[in-house]
């Protein structure tokens, strides 16, 4: 079976690999992220954790670079993808966590939309159950009709979900400006007050 029943096992493989790539990257400036369904409670998924790595500026993705590089990382370019580079693991190195654990390594600017819709979606749909059932059964349909090739699944998935992973997207856009809106007017207020 392609999709797998969600299990917090896959928390436990993102802090996982999280601590070794820390380590690696000590004194850099960044973030990392769990993305992806892989992300979310009760979401069914591929057994492969997505992870985000964040950075301000190019000097620092250089130095990120560096580092996984040493680590056994090989960069694979954006894939096709603007502002989110790829990074794949080398099969003549062998790190314990790191090669028994399947996960997608992306590296991406603060900012950037790639990082953005994987951010807004992850939130999204841990905050709204109708949405992650929803999403989670177009999932097993497009397993079904891929007859459970992983190939196959990818590129449906690709043509049949983007529109909805937009979709919720822009409503957590709306959500994530709202709340801005109302702490500014919330300071705003307060600072008239004072």
């Amino acid at each position: 079976m392609l999709l797998k029943k969600y299990t917090s096992d896959w928390i436990n493989n993102f802090i996982d690999i999280k601590n070794v790539i820390d380590e690696a990257l000590i004194s850099l400036e960044y973030s990392i992220e769990h993305v992806g369904s892989t992300a979310v409670a009760d979401l069914d998924a591929k057994n492969i954790i997505d992870i985000d790595i964040s950075h301000e500026n190019e000097a620092e993705f250089d130095k990120i670079k560096a580092r996984l590089l040493e680590l056994g990382y090989y960069h694979n370019g954006n894939q096709g993808i603007e502002e989110r580079e790829v990074f794949k693991r080398v099969r003549t190195t062998f790190n314990p966590v790191l090669d028994k654990i399947s996960h997608h390594l992306y590296v991406c600017p603060v900012g950037s939309h790639a990082l953005e819709r994987h951010l807004l979606s992850r939130d999204f749909l841990r905050k709204n159950e109708w949405a992650r059932i929803e999403y989670q059964e177009m999932k097993y349909e497009l397993a079904e009709m891929a007859g459970q090739d992983k190939k196959r699944y990818a590129e449906l998935k690709e043509l049949n979900v983007n529109h909805f992973i937009d979709a919720i997207v822009e409503k957590q856009r709306a959500v994530v400006l709202e709340n801005f809106q109302e702490r500014l007017f919330n300071k705003q207020k307060n600072n008239i007050y004072q």
